[in-house]
């Protein structure tokens, strides 16, 4: 995905709550502005300063699965050099709490990123 530079969210580590509102909303539209039976998961890349990379759809599945593959995540974060990752998937069924897939998942991702010296 390609997002023209005047396009480009910005990402800066801050207490200011407008700004994170400003990210989530970015990730609410590149993860929820697709059928709603297509479970998403969204990565955007930074680096050191928080300044925007790029961004990728790394998984997607039904509305029950999904299926990220770490390896072509991590990859792709080294390549772009990526210092810091922000992801979000969706839930089609609607019920945002997570799965113990999720959290297993999540905690995966987390010790594979401090492995990396990316901050999750």
């Amino acid at each position: 995905m390609s997002i023209a530079l005047a396009q480009r969210p910005r990402f800066r580590r801050s207490s200011n709550t407008a700004e994170a509102g400003g990210i989530i909303l970015h990730l609410r539209k590149a993860v929820l502005a697709h059928p709603s039976e297509i479970e998403r998961f969204h990565a955007i890349f930074v680096d050191a300063r928080r300044t925007y990379l790029g961004e990728a759809v790394m998984g997607q599945g039904g509305s029950a699965t999904l299926s990220v593959r770490m390896r072509e995540l991590f990859a792709r974060a080294l390549a772009v050099g990526a210092n810091g990752l922000i992801i979000a998937h969706n839930h089609p069924s609607g019920d945002c709490r997570p799965s113990r897939s999720d959290i297993a998942a999540t905690r995966r991702l987390r010790e594979i990123a401090g492995a990396l010296d990316i901050e999750l």
